[in-house]
């Protein structure tokens, strides 16, 4: 292969390939032998032996240089970011492909063992079936992993396997494996297709489209116990906001010059009707039609109101506990979904500090810049914003807490490359203390990628007894922080 234009013929090693980037895809075995990335036909673990020994004295071989795992062991689980590699022996490989006999700790086992017990990376390629490779197959190179544990246990055909909990290096590209199974067909059509389906619909019926739970990372898998609420719970003691005017129009609104809607919008519509409805862009508050509006449930200004319109599952990972993707391709501009559960005054929320659930409503203090907020919108626009920015508060006044019940959003976990971006939006009323908060696409999201949002937090922001409280980030991102706040 040629690398700043020099011709190289690649040999066996640790770590990544020269000139093979993450993502690139191979049609065969051939191929990926030929430039260095997994040297054997059909094994799954390629290793280097004592031959090694002389090149680096100080290592203990066989150690593992890549793996390749393609559903060719029935005990094999794949959670992107997390995998459990059954270990090789004993498989019937070209029958059914299942344990017909017990394994032995030895050659790949043994190298995968001493691979963890020296923190040494294996290359990850995974291979998806697929009818545009002569072969029937394309494998995808997927980074680095570090072998974290490794246990024995009778697998589903009553043998003896070995199991290697493996997991991906932080500061590496984004994987793209999730687009090869779509491709493949591999999504689920149903709930009751998901490998360890722990609920097949955690909003009990309160979303239009279910929400299932998934869970491969335990041996019994369970589901997140939790109150499922589709929408905000308005805390007693809070009163009621003062309801919106509406506008005037009939059936749906289409003049902007005639809406009163679109003229706190800054004269437009924010959605364009493509795909269920999608932002045109961010802004610092959306203004949607609500009950006293003229308009019917039709109309384009009422995109939220539709509720969730992706399938979304909430899975299980090894290292960052619960997480959320998606079923389908989520458009760039998209609401996804609204962040629900309890609204109530800031001041009367139970231990802030360690509540990872809290949501501050900081809509107000966003716009007017307070505390070095940064405003969700980057250009200057003309929406009109009731009221005055000048009497805002330091702090913001609500908070929504999602601690014991909530809906799916409460699992979306953090990111320093985030796929999802934060939207204020009012229909009901127009206090922007109060703003529904909801989830939109920053960007076109394929099939099965983990959803993300940037939680916000300032680094230092948040002190406890007169101590900065450190929570370190495990996004695993190439720009990660290393820090939540």
């Amino acid at each position: 292969m040629r690398v700043d234009g020099k011709l190289y013929l690649n040999c066996k090693g640790l770590g990544h390939v020269p000139g093979i980037n993450v993502g690139d895809h191979f049609y065969s075995r051939c191929e990926m032998m030929a430039v260095g990335l997994h040297s054997h036909w059909l094994a799954g673990i390629d290793y280097l032996g004592a031959a090694f020994k002389k090149a680096m004295p100080s290592r203990t071989f066989p150690v593992a240089s890549s793996i390749v795992l393609s559903g060719c062991y029935e005990d094999d689980v794949d959670n992107a970011m997390d995998v459990v590699y059954t270990g090789q022996g004993g498989n019937d490989l070209l029958g059914k492909k299942h344990q017909i006999a017990d394994q032995v700790m030895e050659k790949g086992n043994l190298a995968l063992k001493n691979s963890m017990d020296q923190d040494l990376p294996v290359r990850l390629i995974r291979g998806n079936k697929t009818k545009k490779s002569y072969t029937g197959k394309v494998y995808t190179y997927d980074g680095l992993y570090k072998v974290k544990k490794y246990w024995a246990e009778k697998g589903k055909s009553g043998f003896t396997v070995y199991k290697f909990l493996l997991r991906r290096m932080e500061g590496q590209s984004v994987l793209t494996t999730d687009q090869v199974h779509f491709v493949s067909g591999n999504i689920p059509s149903q709930p009751s297709e998901l490998r360890g389906l722990a609920c097949a619909d955690l909003s009990n019926g309160k979303e239009r489209i279910p929400v299932p739970a998934s869970n491969v990372v335990d041996k019994v898998p369970f589901a997140p116990n939790f109150r499922y609420l589709a929408s905000n719970e308005v805390d007693k003691n809070l009163p009621d906001p003062i309801p919106a005017k509406g506008c005037n129009c009939k059936g749906g609104c289409y003049d902007v010059k005639k809406c009163s809607c679109a003229a706190l919008n800054g004269k437009k519509f924010p959605y364009v009707s493509l795909n269920g409805g999608r932002l045109v862009e961010a802004v610092d508050v959306v203004y949607e039609c609500g009950p006293q509006c003229g308009c019917g449930p039709s109309c384009h200004n009422r995109v939220t109101q539709r509720g969730i319109q992706y399938r979304l599952e909430v899975f299980k990972t090894a290292s960052k506990g619960w997480a959320v993707r998606s079923w389908d391709t989520i458009p760039a501009g998209a609401p996804v979904c609204e962040y629900t559960g309890v609204l109530m005054r800031t001041a009367d929320a139970d231990d802030l500090f360690n509540n990872e659930y809290l949501f501050e409503l900081d809509c107000l203090q966003t716009i007017a810049g307070i505390g070095g907020r940064q405003r969700r919108c980057l250009e200057e626009n003309d929406i009109k914003i009731s009221g005055t920015l000048k009497d805002a508060p330091e702090q913001p006044e609500y908070c929504i807490d999602a601690g014991t019940c909530g809906n799916v959003s409460r699992f979306i976990n953090h990111s320093c490359e985030p796929n999802l971006f934060v939207q204020c939006v009012l229909n009901e009323h127009h206090d922007l203390s109060r703003a529904r908060v909801w989830l939109c696409a920053a960007d076109t999201i394929p099939p099965l990628q983990e959803l993300c949002y940037d939680y916000g937090y300032a680094l230092d922001s948040v002190v406890k007894d007169g101590q900065i409280k450190v929570l370190p980030c495990y996004c695993g991102a190439h720009t990660c922080r290393k820090r939540l706040h």
